[in-house]
């Protein structure tokens, strides 16, 4: 099953807009999200605080900040 690795916070209405995108495109593919807040790491923090929420999949980095789901489907077919 793919993994699509979801860096977010909490309070932050832009992740909850592209939760609720993540958990629509699971409809139509097979997928697993890992939900990461970034809170929980330094690391994490300085890394994607300025972009959460961040969508990786398979290492890459798809899309951030504002997400939709046309990008996020089209990367998706390319690993169905």
């Amino acid at each position: 099953m793919q993994q699509v690795v979801f860096y977010t916070r909490e309070k932050c209405q832009l992740c909850e807009d592209a939760k609720q995108i993540l958990n629509l495109l699971q409809d139509d593919y097979l997928f697993e999200v890992v939900e990461k807040d970034i809170e929980s790491s330094d690391e994490w923090t300085e890394k994607y605080g300025l972009m959460i929420p961040v969508i990786e999949i398979d290492g890459e980095i798809v899309q951030y900040g504002q997400i939709d789901p046309f990008t996020v489907s089209k990367r998706l077919q390319q690993k169905s």
